[in-house]
């Protein structure tokens, strides 16, 4: 392999993504992975994984897959963690990425030199380092789980984090709390629903929970189609009647009424919650009020009897690889110009660092193509005042819509993938006048 002019830390979906977009522009690369395989979360039992037996896409194929490499059209709208996973590891051997991946490496520290960087890593045969030109950070951010603070009174029960969960048997039997109201939620709930004695679904806040299915197609393609031609604040009100029209609003069920419209959070898509919930066998409660041995007091009033708590509460983002001083006030506050560029260290990008309302693999595409045109030449940012004007001007859009709930890292999926189509075609004039 060429000596490598850039570092990739990651071999998940962004990080060969990034590999791709990088071979394509004729730039070595080195990918650097802690794993013992490619592909990133998808990899059920792969060390750091947050995959569970059950786990499914929630966006559906078409809205999925990579635009180079299309998911095969006998699968199913949903795919499992499986094909997903061997889908990922088809990418890195069609286009030949595997020899630029080294795996069981972890980077450990990430330093800024003269005209470049340095990347030291530690492997099986102890510590590595690569001088480059640039360093693209595609490590994900569902590694680190994030835990509660601590509820009033002791909880005797036992408790998990969804990212140590793998399946139904550790559930069976028990009377289960799953705490949250995000993706893994529903599905822990929903798989505890026919393994456990007792399962209930604690959310402190509602949420929109939206069926897989609407008009006979995957729901993602609606809200697709309506996004290349009306705005937001339109598509929210055309969205959530489809949706309420559909299944009824989430009170109906015994959940609490969202405190945000739809399509200001991350969507919670399930078709079988709701099943569940009017068949008696998950039963919605609000938020804990405490703990008393193997007994939680609710919001409410209610008190059960549980015997596993399942803390679905999210992740930290941690690149402590990094120096602190380049993150400011922590990764999930960075300021990135169109959420790929750090704006004051040259060479340092960021490809996957973003909450989308959608799919992360197209846009992850994206993002590394314009990564990749950047260091080729081909594309040129605009000057730095106008790429932190541009920071403030998304970061006040995105605050206007998603509150503080981290507004830095939200993207609206189809809007911020066409934003990187015309920023690709900007940046490229831009070049080219430079010449």
């Amino acid at each position: 392999m060429a000596t490598p002019r850039v570092a990739v830390v990651g071999a998940g979906a962004a990080g060969l993504a990034t590999l791709k977009a990088l071979a394509d522009a004729g730039i070595p690369a080195v990918a650097f992975e802690a794993a013992d395989t490619l592909g990133g979360l998808w990899v059920y039992g792969a060390p750091g994984s947050p995959a569970y037996r059950t786990l499914h896409l929630n966006t559906s194929k078409g809205r999925t897959e990579f635009a180079d490499h299309p998911m095969p059209a006998d699968w199913p709208d949903y795919p499992d963690h499986t094909r997903v996973a061997g889908y990922l590891a088809d990418y890195a051997d069609r286009f030949g990425l595997r020899e630029a991946v080294r795996l069981r490496h972890t980077v450990e520290r990430v330093t800024r030199t003269g005209d470049g960087w340095r990347v030291r890593a530690t492997g099986p045969d102890g510590p590595v380092a690569v001088d480059v030109e640039a360093v693209v950070v595609a490590n994900g951010h569902n590694r680190v789980p994030k835990r509660p603070e601590p509820y009033p009174g002791e909880c005797a029960a036992e408790q998990m984090h969804s990212h140590d969960y793998r399946g139904p048997e550790q559930l069976a039997g028990r009377r289960v709390l799953v705490v949250g109201g995000g993706n893994s939620a529903m599905d822990i709930a929903v798989d505890a629903s026919y393994a456990a004695a007792r399962t209930l679904l604690s959310l402190r806040r509602g949420v929109w929970v939206v069926p897989k299915y609407l008009l006979g197609r995957p729901s993602d393609t609606l809200n697709g189609a309506l996004a290349r031609r009306l705005p937001w604040r339109l598509r929210q009100r055309i969205s959530q009647t489809m949706i309420t029209t559909a299944v009824g609003p989430p009170t109906r069920y015994g959940l609490p009424a969202p405190a945000h419209g739809f399509l200001q959070d991350h969507p919670t898509l399930s078709d079988a919650l709701l099943s569940r919930l009017t068949h008696g066998d998950i039963q919605a409660r609000p938020g804990i009020a405490r703990f008393d041995g193997d007994r939680v007091e609710f919001t409410d009033g209610r008190h059960d009897e549980i015997d596993l708590v399942v803390w679905c509460t999210g992740y930290r983002v941690e690149m402590p690889f990094l120096d602190p001083a380049l993150l400011g006030d922590g990764p999930d506050r960075l300021p990135l110009y169109r959420h790929v560029f750090h704006l004051d260290a040259p060479g340092l990008a960021f490809v996957g660092l973003m909450q989308s309302t959608g799919a992360a693999f197209p846009l992850v595409e994206a993002q590394a193509r314009l990564v990749a045109a950047r260091l080729a030449g081909t594309w040129t940012p605009p000057d730095a005042a106008r790429q932190a004007a541009a920071c403030r001007d998304e970061l006040r859009a995105a605050t206007a819509r998603w509150g503080q709930r981290r507004p830095h890292m939200r993207v609206d999926f189809d809007v911020y993938l066409a934003e990187l189509g015309r920023e690709l075609a900007a940046g490229r004039r831009r070049a080219g006048a430079a010449r």
